[in-house]
């Protein structure tokens, strides 16, 4: 897929395709997107590779999530966080108003994202979505 042919009206999750704790938060994003607007793609595929050439983030400071409207927006850290979790229908999206912004919403970001491998472990392979998942997935 090129990013031309990137669908306009959803929002695109890349993550860190090897990382427990990441594939553990796409599967909450896919169970509470009940307005179908996500889609995911793994950072280390050539398509998230792709995205965040385009987009032009410095992946020295980004390594596990990016939110990305084509077009549009785009988000990272702490940021990205909020967005997700307004936009899904869990009781956890309250945690959105909790979230700090900015300096410390990022400091606590970083704290856990470079943690996140020794604390959740880490995967061989990126996940495979099931059949039925397959349309979330970008590729």
């Amino acid at each position: 897929m090129e990013i031309s042919e990137l669908p306009n009206d959803k929002v695109i999750i890349l993550f860190d395709g090897v990382c427990n704790l990441c594939d553990k938060s796409v599967q909450f994003i896919i169970k509470n997107d009940t307005n179908d607007i996500f889609r995911f793609v793994s950072l280390q595929s050539e398509l998230g590779i792709k995205i965040i050439k385009h987009i032009g983030v410095n992946t020295n400071k980004i390594d596990s999530l990016i939110v990305y409207k084509p077009g549009k927006f785009y988000y990272y850290k702490a940021e990205a966080i909020k967005y997700i979790l307004k936009n899904t229908s869990s009781l956890k999206s309250i945690l959105q108003y909790f979230i700090p912004t900015g300096y410390f919403g990022n400091l606590m970001y970083d704290y856990i994202a470079k943690n996140r491998y020794k604390w959740y472990g880490k995967k061989e392979t990126c996940l495979m979505p099931t059949p039925q998942l397959k349309s979330k997935f970008l590729e």
